[in-house]
């Protein structure tokens, strides 16, 4: 009983599609984000904390460093020799074209890396910017738009200070797609004020709009954040396991089978970490799902095979 059993993962996703293992590389390229600079507002989203889960700190290496970093742990853990640069913290696509055109080489200029995908937000991407990853996948690279929405609730965004829309999110998408790019919509269970109704009601709107891929995140409530000083006056409780098990569960077994699950839960780093303690348990998650996966199963069977691409 594995979660690729219930669940359309990446990895299986791109075993099916290469033939081989390919592994996603964090990188961390030195961006910001309008939310921090000015632009927007100052100080970030409330539960942003990059450090907690930027692979590379403050302080990045150059990026032929960090992937070599990365593909020496990689490999030793998994054996995989080819993988997708992962441009991770911040926002990614938040700079000229040109900039990033000389990024996004950078790191494609490594042999063993097959593809993009770029982690940004749905109000930073102009279409010079998606002419240019639609350019890289017309040269036959694996490229993926990785776009933090986090809720479809205009009202909960603007209550943790996203500094964006629905709508913002709903074009971006528009736009990729007329480019045939593929979209990975990050979603985070455990909003403040928010349901396992408005969870759903998330999920629906994003499906409404066509996705390709998705990852589920538990809220973390992390040190230097606005989040954590809400939690610490008992403005904000954080989310139990159980209901995010039982939640994440919901949301997996509604969505379609041809949308690859990206990631299914996070961690944070101890150092970081002020609740829920059980964020820094992954595989204990994992294995929780797993089994919640697999009951649900056994009470009301499914009619895909969950790791297809169709």
């Amino acid at each position: 009983m594995i979660l690729s059993d219930y669940v359309n993962t990446f990895g299986q996703a791109m075993l099916k599609r290469y033939g081989e293992r390919v592994h996603k590389l964090a990188l961390n390229a030195s961006f910001t984000c309008p939310n921090r600079d000015g632009s927007k507002g100052r100080g970030g989203c409330t539960f942003c904390n990059n450090v907690s889960f930027s692979p590379n700190g403050r302080d990045p290496a150059a990026i032929h460093q960090q992937i070599d970093a990365g593909r020496r742990v990689v490999r030793k853990r998994t054996g995989a020799r080819k993988y997708i640069a992962y441009f991770q913290a911040y926002t990614n696509t938040y700079d000229d074209v040109r900039a990033l055109e000389k990024l996004y080489d950078q790191a494609l200029a490594d042999p063993d890396i097959i593809g993009l995908s770029v982690g940004t937000r749905p109000d930073c991407v102009p279409d010079p910017v998606l002419d240019l990853l639609a350019s890289y996948q017309r040269r036959g690279y694996e490229v993926w738009l990785e776009l933090g929405l986090q809720s479809a609730s205009d009202k909960t965004l603007e209550r943790v200070n996203r500094g964006h829309g629905f709508g913002e999110y709903r074009s971006a998408v528009r736009r990729a797609h007329l480019r045939g790019l593929q979209v990975c919509t990050h979603l985070i269970v455990g909003l403040p004020g928010e349901r396992r109704s408005d969870c759903l009601t998330t999920l629906e709107r994003v499906l409404e709009h066509g996705v390709q891929g998705l990852k589920l995140h538990p809220l973390h409530v992390v040190k230097g954040t606005m989040l954590a000083n809400q939690w610490r006056r008992g403005e904000y409780t954080a989310l139990p396991l159980d209901t995010y098990i039982s939640i994440a569960a919901d949301l997996i077994l509604l969505t379609p089978p041809e949308v690859i699950y990206h990631r299914v839960t996070g961690t944070a780093s101890s150092q970081l970490l002020l609740a829920p303690t059980w964020c820094s348990w992954k595989w204990r998650v994992l294995n929780r799902l797993t089994a919640e996966l697999h009951q649900r199963r056994m009470i009301t069977p499914r009619t895909h095979t969950p790791g297809t691409l169709n």
